[in-house]
């Protein structure tokens, strides 16, 4: 009889095997999913059609590249055993958001590609732990907001390209730690430069210019032609009001409950109209008893299987404690 010991070495021994040839199986080069380079701890799992992160990506991978792939989310410790990454590309796939934290092992991080999904805002804090970040590319999403101070802790960014998204302003000192900032993309964004929220932007810009920094020039005013940089107070004299603002019912205006009340049983709406409205649509057949009957029997039976196997499992542990 194997002992509980035994038992659990043999299932070490066995977990241990099947992850080796996991990670065989992942870096070899005549089928397997991704291409390796072992000496330059390389992983291209590039135009692969993963819908999901392979999981057995080397611990030593310095460069992991998943471009062109059709990963619409990450798990929020996608990345949380490669701490030595420095190059990661996720470019060209339908991310529509990032897990809070993704990144947050990454501190060696050099390079990252975000380009080409279908990105809509980011978390806050997003980037914190990104200390040694050079280049981010952000180029091409959906992104109509940033976080406040989203690019903090990133002191080291040489470049950041931000076009091609849905930016209508900046929040109030998001570039200010941008002190090595070498490039910056901004271009093909709806600019806001009737608005005083852009005027931030636009005195950072403007300064930026005069210290040589290439891509101030890139940020165009939705309206009006103009570049961002050359906007003045004057122009941007309105206090808009953000989208996402809710604003309170004037107490005033408010109609007493039972006017409304009195007011729907005027309202008389067609029979047919009232059901599109609800989505509601006819079924071409209701179910007969004996589906019912079916229904109900398959059902009971789930019940009993799921039964029968937490009994199984329960005897199991019984008779292992007793050895």
């Amino acid at each position: 009889m194997m002992g509980p010991v035994l038992a659990a070495c043999l299932l070490i021994i066995l977990s241990t095997a099947w992850i080796s040839q996991a990670n065989e199986a992942l870096c070899k080069k005549d089928g397997g999913v991704c291409s390796c380079n072992n000496n330059k701890n390389s992983v291209d799992c590039s135009n692969k059609k993963l819908t999901a992160m392979p999981i057995n990506i080397p611990v030593d991978t310095d460069r992991l590249v998943l471009q062109g792939n059709k990963l619409s989310s990450l798990p929020n410790m996608a990345f949380h055993n490669l701490s030595k990454l420095t190059y990661l590309s996720l470019g060209e796939n339908q991310l529509q958001t990032l897990p809070a934290g993704v990144f947050d092992e990454l501190k060696n991080l050099e390079t990252l590609w975000i380009q080409q999904n279908q990105l809509q805002t980011l978390p806050v804090g997003v980037f914190d732990h990104l200390v040694n970040l050079d280049k981010l590319y952000l180029t091409s999403n959906d992104l109509k907001s940033l976080p406040p101070r989203v690019f903090d802790n990133l002191a080291k960014l040489t470049r950041l390209e931000l076009g091609s998204n849905q930016l209508k302003r900046i929040p109030e000192e998001a570039f200010d730690s941008l002190e090595k900032l070498k490039m910056l993309q901004l271009q093909e964004n709806p600019w806001d430069c009737t608005c005083n929220g852009i005027i931030y932007m636009a005195k950072w810009l403007k300064k930026k210019a005069d210290e040589g920094l290439g891509g101030v020039d890139t940020a165009g005013c939705e309206k009006g032609g103009k570049a961002v940089l050359e906007i003045t107070e004057k122009d941007a004299a309105s206090d808009c009001v953000s989208p996402n603002t809710t604003t309170a019912i004037p107490i005033g205006t408010m109609t007493p409950a039972s006017v409304i009340y009195d007011d729907i049983h005027e309202i008389k709406v067609p029979q047919e109209n009232f059901q599109k409205f609800l989505g509601y649509q006819e079924p071409d057949h209701l179910p007969t008893q004996p589906q019912c009957l079916m229904s109900i029997s398959g059902y009971l039976g789930l019940m009993m299987s799921l039964m029968l196997t937490s009994a199984a499992i329960l005897y199991v542990f019984h008779f292992l404690k007793k050895a």
